[in-house]
């Protein structure tokens, strides 16, 4: 479509040179996310099977002034819908000025309706203009600026959850790796599995963190901490322009006593920061829950997010897990088998998005 000077279409992210060309306005922009990203696209596109879609605007001198990533996700239990960005805490429209915006939502509103897909979800980004709605108070973010040294580090932690840390840090038998070898992959679905099973959640494919580990390259790394050779806290992460973002990450039960959950966290800030990052980001939350109160006493302020949604019928799919209407299966899901959630659990978790 034409808006004024502004085109947008649909890039062609199998092209070397169109990929580059979006990597590189993501690179530069001052809201740009991992999420952004074609490495998150097609990662995503490739461990879970949802289609990636790159919207972009170009001006009249052929320069990219605006993008939008997302994800036609499918499920037969909870309908379709294009989100930005798929499996995301981020995403949404990368336009700084507000006609860019708008032609991009009105881009992926006609793509919607010539598609059949119901809604539209955007995680973040600014207002798409009318016809979109406003939805906010549901998650919070955390974020803050490393601090200077470790000890520095170590202080910036409130005093409780200090105390805490400091008996990890002084258990012999805890040790921390932080690679992107086969056997930190296979160490983090070991824990991130048995972590969501135990908070009711379907765990996502496998194959998921196997692709987005190698479109991210050096962007991305695991943590994992070893009670002697047993994985007991794990976390993927992710890097963007001085950022570092712990994104799938948990422990196995026996963390909260072994406090392993504090020890990967701290250890990875020290790691961030020789990697040259400032900024923690602690991700997205919901709302009351207890992940929320654990960063909050870790030392992070949490910031509601808000995320902007359309629907041709003024419906939106319900993927909440805090909706009274799943509430039952969540408990049901937590005692399953650890086998039978990871057999079955990967087929759910590809259409939650």
């Amino acid at each position: 479509m034409k808006a004024g000077e502004i085109l947008v279409t649909a890039l062609d992210l199998a092209d070397p040179a169109q990929w580059q060309a979006a990597d590189d306005f993501v690179a530069v922009h001052p809201d740009g996310t991992p999420f952004h990203r074609p490495a998150w696209l097609l990662g995503v596109e490739r461990g879970t099977g949802n289609r990636a879609h790159m919207l972009v605007a170009v001006a009249s001198s052929g320069q990219i002034v605006g993008l939008l990533p997302l994800h036609h996700v499918t499920s037969a239990l909870f309908g379709q819908a294009l989100v930005s960005s798929g499996f995301a805490v981020d995403g949404g429209i990368l336009a700084s000025d507000p006609a860019v915006v708008l032609a991009l939502a009105a881009a992926c509103e006609g793509m919607a309706r010539d598609g059949g897909i119901g809604s539209v979800e955007l995680r973040g980004g600014p207002a798409p203009g009318e016809g979109w709605a406003l939805h906010e108070g549901s998650h919070l973010g955390f974020a803050r600026p490393l601090a200077s040294d470790d000890e520095a580090e170590l202080l910036a932690i409130p005093r409780k959850h200090r105390a805490e840390l400091r008996k990890a840090l002084a258990n012999p038998a805890l040790r921390v790796e932080i690679g992107r070898e086969a056997r930190h992959l296979k160490a983090h679905y070991r824990v991130y599995s048995e972590s969501v099973r135990n908070l009711g959640t379907p765990v996502f494919p496998a194959r998921l963190f196997r692709e987005v580990l190698a479109a991210f390259g050096e962007d991305a790394d695991i943590a994992v901490v070893y009670e002697g050779d047993r994985p007991v806290s794990a976390v993927l992460t992710l890097y963007h322009r001085g950022r570092m973002m712990p994104f799938w990450g948990g422990g196995i039960a026996d963390a909260r006593r072994l406090r392993s959950n504090e020890l990967i966290y701290y250890r990875l800030m020290g790691h961030g920061r020789g990697r040259g990052m400032s900024l923690f980001d602690f991700g997205r939350s919901k709302t009351g829950s207890g992940q929320a109160a654990w960063k909050r006493s870790f030392g992070f302020d949490p910031v509601p997010l808000s995320y902007h949604g359309w629907s041709a019928s003024g419906e939106r799919r319900d993927v909440n897990p805090n909706s009274p209407q799943y509430q039952r299966r969540i408990d049901l899901w937590k005692k399953l088998p650890l086998g039978v959630a990871n057999l079955i659990g990967p087929f759910i978790a590809r259409g939650l998005g």
